[in-house]
């Protein structure tokens, strides 16, 4: 209980800063609000710990799912659902892919009982309650949208596509000439040059 009250409002201080920089921006509108939860300790009572926060009234929507993967495919075209996508993609920027919200869910802008993914060794101390491939997921999946532009934010595809190119470039390197066995003639050698390769 108290690791849910901890991973939630610190997402809650994320979604302020994004706010924050979100709100400056001409024709941004609304922004997603992570909604405070409380930890209420009630010794007399048989289960002595509960969680409090606001009721949320109204179609409760899973913008995000637990497993990292993107807005669902009914929400996705949503302003709701694609600020929420943002909002994951800039705490990614911000914390250099070291820490992913994710399990985003609630009524409208307001969201609630949301998940936190963070490297194995985790961020600044904070350990989330998520596994990390949430993270490679959502690397692997985003689609920038016009919100992820409004904000600079830059895009994951044409980094994982660097990296994609430069590992193929490295499989197609051919080998050092100095490799080749010293024991095959010259002239076998300079034969086999012509002949393709099936590796």
């Amino acid at each position: 209980v108290i690791q849910e009250c901890y991973v939630q409002n610190t997402a809650r201080e994320y979604a302020k800063i994004y706010a924050a920089e979100a709100e400056l921006l001409e024709g941004f509108g609304e922004v997603p609000e992570v909604i405070p939860i409380f930890l209420v300790h009630r010794p007399a009572s048989n289960i002595p710990y509960a969680t409090v926060e606001e009721e949320l009234v109204g179609e409760f929507v899973k913008y995000s799912v637990r497993d990292g993967k993107e807005v669902s495919f009914l929400r996705r075209d949503s302003e709701a659902g694609q600020k929420c996508c943002t909002f994951q993609h800039w705490v990614y920027e911000k914390t250099s892919g070291s820490l992913l919200v994710t399990d985003l869910q609630g009524v409208g802008m307001k969201l609630t009982d949301v998940g936190i993914a963070t490297l194995a060794k985790g961020y600044k101390g904070f350990k989330g309650n998520c596994s990390i491939s949430f993270i490679e997921q959502f690397r692997a999946l985003h689609q920038c949208n016009q919100y992820c532009e409004m904000l600079g934010l830059k895009s994951l595809r044409s980094t994982q596509q660097k990296q994609r190119k430069a590992t193929s470039l490295k499989s197609k390197t051919l080998p050092n000439p100095s490799t080749v066995k010293k024991t095959v003639p010259k002239k076998a050698r300079e034969a086999r040059d012509f002949i393709p390769s099936e590796h």
